[in-house]
């Protein structure tokens, strides 16, 4: 992507979307947490919520930094950080998973996909990786900015393993406004056939899984890319999920509801787009 977009979607949006969502509170206590762990962050070492693994987790056995694969997208480094619940000390030598969709909403690694649901990327591992926390708790991965597909808020998913254990799945949601810049501005996310009709305010997991937004990111600028942060609190004595081996659900076809044009079952219509899109406003986006 060419330097001068990324310019312009900088100086369009990032102010507004990074001044005024109640994720980036959380994610700005995630920031100081690094700096000083254990000082007056009670808020910050409550438990990262688990939320589902959705049907599109593969393990691709890649131990590396950069999961782009040349995949076009706004640049994105994306920083976790793992602590310990209650005693917010970092945990050195945690596993981190992330996968998502590419700036077309698409994943690596299944069939089925696209507006028509006729794209097969069985053969690919784009945008899928594992890092190891440093000495910090920290893992940072060079990435792009997620994309959108039907049904769905924009999100990035995250597993964490201490001992072969997975002790968090999870979901991380980006700032509703500049989500709706991007995709509407940037070339390679624009042009898309359906209308993007589930965001944070509607999208299922978002809204039942993570109502305080503790797992919403923080996202800053940075001269060439966006970064975005996450402290993900996890429980040690967290037990093996029961999706299936290893905490693994097995794969599967789209989330129901995730079709052509349509929306989740249980997603809200939408009324005032803006409202939704824009903390603050003070009026119902329903």
């Amino acid at each position: 992507m060419s330097k001068s977009i990324l310019t312009s979607t900088r100086r369009g949006f990032l102010t507004l979307a990074s001044a005024s969502a109640a994720g980036l509170l959380q994610g700005g206590r995630a920031q100081a947490a690094s700096e000083n762990p254990a000082a007056g962050l009670d808020d910050a070492c409550i438990l990262t919520p688990q939320a589902e693994e959705g049907p599109y987790y593969l393990d691709p056995k890649l131990v590396r930094a950069d999961v782009t694969e040349g995949k076009a997208g706004v640049p994105l480094a994306l920083r976790l950080r793992v602590i310990e619940g209650g005693s917010c000390t970092p945990i050195t030598g945690a596993r981190v998973d992330i996968w998502h969709c590419d700036a077309r909403g698409i994943y690596s690694a299944f069939p089925g996909q696209g507006d028509s649901h006729n794209i097969d990327m069985t053969s690919k591992t784009f945008l899928r990786g594992t890092q190891i926390a440093d000495g910090s708790g920290w893992s940072t991965f060079k990435t792009i900015y997620p994309g959108w597909y039907a049904g769905r808020a924009t999100h990035i998913h995250f597993k964490a393993f201490l001992d072969e254990r997975t002790v968090l799945t999870g979901q991380t949601f980006f700032p509703e406004a500049l989500n709706e810049y991007i995709y509407t501005n940037v070339p390679d996310y624009t042009k898309r056939p359906q209308q993007r009709l589930v965001i944070n305010a509607n999208d299922g997991v978002a809204t039942e899984q993570d109502p305080e937004h503790r797992a919403y990111c923080a996202v800053k600028e940075e001269r060439e890319r966006y970064v975005a942060m996450l402290t993900l609190v996890v429980d040690r004595s967290a037990k093996v999920s029961a999706d299936g081996p290893n905490g693994f659900a097995p794969p599967g076809p789209p989330p129901a509801g995730a079709r052509e044009g349509g929306r989740p079952p249980k997603a809200q219509w939408i009324r005032d787009r803006l409202a939704a899109v824009v903390p603050g406003l003070k009026r119902s986006p329903f």
